[in-house]
């Protein structure tokens, strides 16, 4: 499975449950970054997409504990539920929001990371890969400059250990 974030430099990822500051070409990288796959998502992750509606050119699943109704989602209401779903889909990737990359990091091996290169004041943090001896940044796919912030687009890996 995948993932992909927009992060900070203090690796900050939103507040009050939307991104603080939104580049065109993360969109863009996001969008290439995410289609024909199926998307995992929590439900305030949902609240954000444009009108509430599911991303076209992809299978959208909400991992949720709510009872509320989300038409044209796959709705799972545990990790268990996710994991027998998803095995019929495809390509994953893990879209957020905080506490669903905290459940489903460990599930990851790779993360898409378009560090974005300023620190708006945030109340939900992503893992930092950059300290975590089992991740380790396997490339740079685009870096570059937009309003005056400047971003990459990082490739970060989980190190497969090998034991004796």
């Amino acid at each position: 499975m995948d993932l992909i974030v927009a992060v900070y430099d203090d690796w900050g990822i939103g507040k009050d449950g939307t991104q603080p500051i939104k580049l065109k070409a993360d969109r863009k990288f996001f969008m290439m970054a995410t289609l024909d796959s199926t998307i995992i998502a929590g439900r305030k992750t949902i609240e954000d997409f444009p009108n509430k509606e599911p991303l076209g050119g992809r299978i959208n699943v909400v991992l949720t504990r709510s009872d509320e109704s989300f038409p044209g989602f796959t709705v799972c209401k545990s990790i268990e539920q996710l994991n027998d779903v998803h095995a019929l889909c495809g390509r994953k990737v893990v879209i957020g929001g905080g506490s669903i990359y905290e459940q489903l990091l460990p599930q990851c091996d790779t993360a898409y990371v378009t560090k974005i290169h300023c620190t708006p004041e945030s109340d939900t943090f992503f893992h930092n890969l950059d300290e975590d001896p089992e991740w380790f940044l396997s490339g740079v796919a685009e870096s570059g400059e937009e309003d005056g912030i400047k971003y990459e687009m990082c490739v970060y890996r989980r190190r497969k250990f090998l034991y004796a």
